[in-house]
């Protein structure tokens, strides 16, 4: 294509230049016919005869003069037994040049001679090309610039003089640099060719490197990189970008792998429970225990439904946009705990503070905070819900051992649990904090975790109030 587009260039400017040439030859010609045609009109002002006009060669520069009535009056011998070469004959100045009967023809300062002469001598001029069948070479008769002078003689005759200058010269030198660039322009796109094929290869061979070992890293080896070329361009940011997008997809793909090997441990606890219990109750129906199977049922429940809602949150599900208030929310929310261990003490505005999005999702961050708060409380649970400029602010807090400093950030993780040495019964599987940090970022809030005014953990999320 860039060769296309550079011969296309070469051609059109070649022609262009072709064609000023041959103007500007041409012009030269137009200006030596004119130049003849005004010496011979010199000479017939001058007096002289037209049997006794100096002619130029009518090969290169035939000239014939005319009568008015289209009669060959002076000529080359090879123009003589021809009527006139053209048949254009420009409108003379026979008014304005037409000297008076007192005019200074007569006049004997020689001193004016050269004035008078050309005065009488200047008139009308046009100029065609046209082939002429008077002048032959080795390649036959070619074409001529003439031009057409209309002159009056001293005697009163208006006459045309037809001057031509040979265009060979012309057509010779058009010609001659057409072949030329003929020559040159497969030479010259052979070149351009060249260079950019081996520009462009040099330019796409990092793309190539980049491109196998792509191919390579799609066989699952994802610690693998992409070379960075030296070039610092967008060659070099591309693969730069591609390095930090496998970066991004190795730690995805080691999450989900945690995140399937965490779950799958925690699926094992509540169904070995539960294929235990079964067992004893088949060979020992006396021994059935309905409650243990209702707790691993409910457990194995309660784990489908994060592992769930976790799955739709890393799938970019888009949360609901309605208009929820979280004072009503939060009083329906905790009306229904009547199973908690220990009171929650509620501090709700009341004023109507409402926000954008799912109601059932922002109950979920209630509830597991809430339910966090009740497994390391000791006496009271305390919910607030405020408004603080354009954020709604809701806070849980407890009066237990609290969250160490170091451990603030990583009990938001899936599957964490600071305390290694609880039951898994009563410790829960570690995802109620990560649903609540996924759930409340989703909805454009922030979480985090400081010491409460009991001594506990205390849990602040905040979310832009709507208007």
């Amino acid at each position: 294509m860039a060769t296309a587009v550079v011969a296309i260039a070469l051609v059109a400017a070649g022609l262009a230049v072709l064609a000023v040439l041959r103007h500007n030859l041409v012009n030269s010609a137009g200006l030596q016919s004119e130049s003849i045609a005004r010496q011979v009109a010199a000479q017939l002002v001058a007096g002289t005869d037209f049997a006794n006009l100096k002619l130029p060669d009518a090969d290169s520069e035939p000239v014939q003069v005319v009568s008015a009535d289209r009669r060959v009056l002076a000529a080359d011998d090879e123009l003589l037994g021809h009527g006139p070469m053209a048949e254009f004959s420009p409108a003379a100045e026979s008014e304005s040049e037409e000297p008076d009967d007192d005019d200074d023809y007569d006049d004997d300062d020689d001193n004016d001679e050269p004035e008078r002469l050309a005065a009488a001598g200047s008139g009308a001029i046009a100029f065609h090309d046209m082939r002429l069948p008077v002048a032959h070479d080795d390649t036959g008769s070619h074409d001529f610039r003439v031009a057409a002078l209309a002159v009056r003689t001293p005697r009163g005759e208006d006459i045309t003089i037809y001057a031509g200058a040979s265009l060979a010269i012309a057509d010779n030198a058009v010609a001659g640099v057409g072949r030329v660039m003929l020559i040159g322009l497969p030479l010259m796109l052979a070149l351009v060719a060249g260079v950019t094929w081996s520009v462009t290869r040099r330019a796409l061979r990092p793309v190539e490197a980049i491109r196998g070992e792509l191919a390579e890293i799609m066989g699952g080896d994802l610690s693998r990189r992409v070379p960075v070329p030296a070039s610092h361009d967008e060659i070099a940011r591309l693969a730069t970008t591609t390095n930090t997008t496998l970066a991004a997809l190795e730690e995805s793909a080691r999450t989900q792998r945690r995140f399937i090997a965490d779950a799958a441990h925690e699926l094992r606890s509540p169904i070995a429970s539960l294929r235990t219990q079964l067992e004893i109750a088949q060979a020992h129906p006396q021994l059935l225990e309905l409650d243990g199977l209702i707790a691993d049922s409910v457990r194995l429940e309660h784990l489908a439904a994060d592992l769930l809602l976790l799955a739709r949150l890393d799938a970019g599900e888009q949360s609901r946009r309605d208009r929820v208030d979280l004072a009503v929310l939060v009083r329906d929310e905790l009306a229904h705990r009547n199973t908690d261990p220990y009171p929650i003490r509620a501090e709700i505005s009341d004023d109507g503070i409402a926000v954008l999005g799912s109601r059932i999702q922002l109950g979920r961050v209630l509830a597991n905070l809430a339910d966090n708060a009740q497994r390391h409380a000791e006496t009271v649970v305390c919910v607030t819900l405020t408004r603080t400029g354009g954020q709604a602010v809701l806070t849980v807090s407890d009066d237990g051992a609290g969250v160490p400093v170091a451990d603030r950030d990583r009990i938001f993780r899936r599957f964490v649990r600071l305390d290694d040495a609880r039951s898994r019964d009563d410790g829960g599987a570690g995802l109620g904090l990560a649903i609540v940090r996924d759930v409340v970022e989703r909805h454009g809030g922030e979480i985090h975790v400081d010491d409460g005014r009991d001594g506990g953990a205390r849990f602040t999320v905040t979310l832009p109030a709507a208007d």
